[in-house]
Formats: C-alpha cells, structure tokens, sequence
C-alpha cells in the first residue's frame, strides 16, 4: 500500500514538472492526427460512394457477362471486367464487405446495361437476378420440328447437333432406346435457362417433364381402356392432339378412337397417313396417300401407329385417359375448328355431305 502511494506521488510530481506548453502541444498533435484520420476516412467513404453510385463504364450499351458458379469475390469482380463492365476490382470487394454481400453472390448470365452503377451491379448479382432465355415448345409438333427449333436457338450450347434419336435418347438415359422412334417423349411447354445452356439440359427437362405427365395421367385413368402400356396411351394422345381442332371436343375424340379399338375397326385418322408419308407428303391429302401403306397408315393397318406421330399436351394426355362417355364411332370438322361426332355411317355421312361437300 505504501508503495502504491508512493508511486501515485511521484507520479503526480512527474507529471506536474512537465511545462504546461508541453502538454498542450503534445495533446493538440493527438487531435489533428485525430481529425486528419476523420477527413481520410470520410474521404475515401465519400469517393467510395460516389463510384458506387455513378454509372459504370461499359464495353457496349448493353452485354451479358457470365458468372461462374463457386467463384470467389475478386473473382466475381475480375470476370465483371473481363465481361466488359468496368468496375474498379478494390473498391467492387470493399463494397461488398461493408455491405456483408460476399456470402451472397450467384453465378449465371446477367445483362448490364448503359447507366448501371456498380452498387446496382452488385445488387444484382446478390438477387440472383440472372438474365432468362426461352425455348417453348408447341403441343402438336413433331420432335423433329422441336429439334430444328432447338438448334435455331442462339441461347443455347448445341451439345446434340449431329446426334440420331436414338443417340439423344441414349444421352438423356432414356430406357426408351429400343423404340423405333424417340417421337413423342418429350413434353410441349416453355422453358427457361440461362445463356449457354446445353440444349441437352433442355431435352431432358422435357423428357423428364413428359415422364411425370404421363405417369399422372395413366394413374387416374378410366378403368375400360384399351391401352395396355403408358406407352399405347401416349400413341393415342398424339393423335387426338393433331386430331383435335377445339379444346372441348377433345374428350369426344378420344372417345370415337378408344371405341374404334375396342371393336376392331380401323383408326382411319388422316394425320397418322401424313406422319407416314414423310417428306413424300405434298400438302394436301390424296386417294393414292390414304391407299399407300405404311406403318402409320390407319386406313390399310389395324390398332395403333408403332409410336406417337406429334408432341401430345396436358389436355390430349388427359383426354385419352379419360374420354368423354360416348358410342360415336365417327367425327367430321365442321369447318370452324369443332366437329360434328356421330354413332353409325349413315349419320357421318350426312355430315360429310353438310359439311365437306357442302350439299
């Protein structure tokens, strides 16, 4: 205790033989080292948000810079560069931690345009705010013309350019590959990916999309069809989609085919003959075309078309397995897109008469 006040003493004598001047200079130094860091700080965060909230330079008025996936911070910053947005790689990762963004980050395809500023570009990125492009695909077209739609899609990397069916099929891990025709197996919708997508990722969205609708709908349907497989059905709903003018009229479609089978009167669908024919097919439907056989002629071949003939819809799944309760054995359009449906020859055709041959 007695050396604790002696210290306490002789410091207060030390302290107190200091010339007061001293003091004064030595604490006036100590604020102006003080205030000269307040004026640093405040500076660099003033420039710091002047660059942030001021446009960024751009290579062009509008680009698309693509962000890998599992990229670093500086990387994120250095690809944004490279892309053609000119954000200054320091100040684009000191923003991002101030702003505790860095967890944040998304890759993708994004699109920059002129007056963007880097605090926006960054927000954009944390969003994931990715730039989407579109593939849709009709119900009705053939895989065929969805492949040509494909391969026409500059968004897209074309991985399968060049494949067969039944080299795509294999590449999806379809177990289909032993069909004579991968023609029906994907699912018509829209689709969205990003910029440089494999057009392989697509088909087996739609592959896939195609399986779980089908699986759907086989699973509530009608107990009296006469389809045996998934498959049958898949054949039967592509016709009743091609064969289908008006929505309503679906079920009454799928009704007159299902009842056809069930007592073994041929199909008789012109849109089958069409698939058949193939390139020979001349736009409009002749005799000699309903009398050249083919595999998918229903008019010289009994029951069903080895595979579908078109990309079928929700609606035509639908439809198929569950068909309107009907004895109509026939069906004519009546020109407006619906059809006239009847149960025996003679009523079709008084239909056909009305309204194909006008009489």
């Amino acid at each position: 205790m007695r050396s604790v006040l002696t210290w306490a003493v002789a410091n207060k004598y030390y302290m107190g033989s200091i010339p007061s001047v001293f003091r004064m200079t030595f604490l006036k130094k100590c604020f102006i080292a003080m205030a000269v860091a307040v004026v640093i700080v405040v500076a660099l965060a003033g420039g710091v948000y002047h660059w942030a909230t001021n446009p960024v330079t751009l290579a062009t008025p509008q680009l698309d810079v693509t962000i890998k996936p599992h990229s670093s911070l500086r990387s994120v910053s250095l690809q944004l560069n490279r892309g053609g947005v000119a954000v200054e790689p320091e100040l684009f990762v000191l923003m991002t931690r101030v702003l505790g963004l860095q967890s944040q980050l998304k890759s993708g395809n994004y699109e920059f345009k002129a007056g963007i500023t880097p605090y926006d570009v960054l927000q954009k990125i944390a969003r994931g705010d990715v730039n989407e492009y579109v593939a849709t695909v009709i119900e009705g077209w053939t895989l065929q013309k969805m492949r040509s739609e494909l391969d026409g899609n500059p968004a897209l990397t074309h991985d399968t350019a060049g494949m067969s069916d039944t080299d795509l099929l294999r590449a999806i891990g379809g177990p289909e590959v032993d069909k004579a025709s991968a023609e029906g197996l994907f699912f018509p919708d829209t689709y969205l990916f990003d910029k440089g997508t494999s057009d392989l990722a697509v088909y087996k969205r739609a592959y896939r999309l195609m399986q779980q609708r089908l699986t759907e709908a086989w699973n509530t349907r009608a107990a009296d069809l006469p389809y045996k497989t998934p498959y049958e059905a898949l054949i039967m709903a592509s016709i009743v989609e091609k064969e289908t003018g008006r929505a309503a009229d679906r079920p009454l479609v799928a009704a007159v085919f299902a009842n056809r089978l069930k007592i073994g009167m041929p199909l008789q669908t012109d849109p089958t003959v069409i698939y058949g024919l193939g390139s020979a097919y001349g736009g409009r439907l002749k005799k000699k075309d309903l009398q050249t056989d083919t595999p998918y002629n229903t008019y010289t071949r009994n029951g069903l078309p080895p595979t579908p003939i078109a990309l079928p819809g929700v609606a035509a799944l639908a439809a198929t397995m569950n068909p309107a309760s009907s004895t109509a054995l026939y069906f004519v359009s009546r020109g407006d897109g619906s059809s006239i449906f009847s149960d025996n020859l003679g009523e079709h055709n008084k239909a056909v008469d009305k309204y194909i041959r006008g009489q």
